[in-house]
């Protein structure tokens, strides 16, 4: 089974929107496991205290080592092969082909940071793999690793009604996913494109990818630029 274990200071957001629709289902017949679990258990003194003033000054606080080593050691075996994962501003871009492999594998260990960020002796200790879902600051990595999930668990077998739904989509291929369409066929004098409607599958293919590429172009052309897409170009048939 699919386990995800989440340390964070705010439990009661878990499972939140992965309780519901497709993820939801899945974790009540048991397709994957979510388990949320309090850092403040492991906090000091009489207000289980979880961060300090940064070193050298500065605004905020962080989060402290020992704190978070203590909650992560006691939540997760010596042997657990799962990734450690800390959502992070400052973190490798989270993209679809980790988001795959992460899905492929046993799960994932997320710690949730808050305030100005985690001791970075805790991520060097405990080898944590910094992870960003974009180029901007959330008020705490709960957010971000919903989203994360939702992304994985959405791509364990028996979560969506057909397997091929998740390969013909945005990111998949290296490009943004092309337009579509469904009835009625005119809607406020817009109609659906013919090419659509024919029935000749090699020709809505063929349209389908080029509508695809130039919505990348307008968009977001640095993914027409990745390596894996030029591989793609260079050599079609793969």
């Amino acid at each position: 089974m699919w386990r995800a274990t989440i340390l964070t200071l705010f439990p009661e957001m878990f499972p939140g929107s992965l309780g519901l629709s497709l993820a939801g289902d899945a974790l009540k017949r048991g397709v994957w496991q979510l388990e949320a679990i309090d850092i403040r258990t492991h906090g000091l003194g009489k207000h289980r205290s979880v961060d300090d003033t940064p070193a050298g000054g500065g605004a905020g606080m962080v989060m402290r080592a020992d704190v978070l080593a203590a909650s992560l050691d006691a939540a997760l075996a010596s042997d657990d092969p799962r990734p450690r994962l800390l959502m992070s501003p400052r973190g490798k871009p989270l993209t679809q082909a980790r988001v795959r492999d992460l899905a492929a594998g046993p799960g994932a260990a997320i710690i949730c940071g808050r305030f100005e960020g985690v001791d970075e002796r805790l991520i060097a200790a405990r080898q944590l793999e910094e992870i960003s879902v974009g180029d901007y600051v959330l008020s705490g990595g709960e957010p971000a690793a919903l989203v994360l999930l939702d992304a994985a668990v959405r791509l364990l077998p028996g979560v969506m009604g057909k397997e091929e739904s998740g390969a013909e989509e945005s990111f998949e291929n290296g490009l943004l996913e092309y337009p579509h369409y469904t009835k009625p066929r005119v809607f406020e004098g817009r109609e659906i494109p013919e090419i659509l409607l024919s029935g000749a599958h090699g020709k809505i293919a063929a349209w389908r990818e080029a509508e695809a590429r130039a919505l990348t172009e307008a968009r977001r052309p640095d993914l027409l630029k990745s390596p894996s897409l030029r591989a793609k170009r260079s050599n079609p048939d793969s």
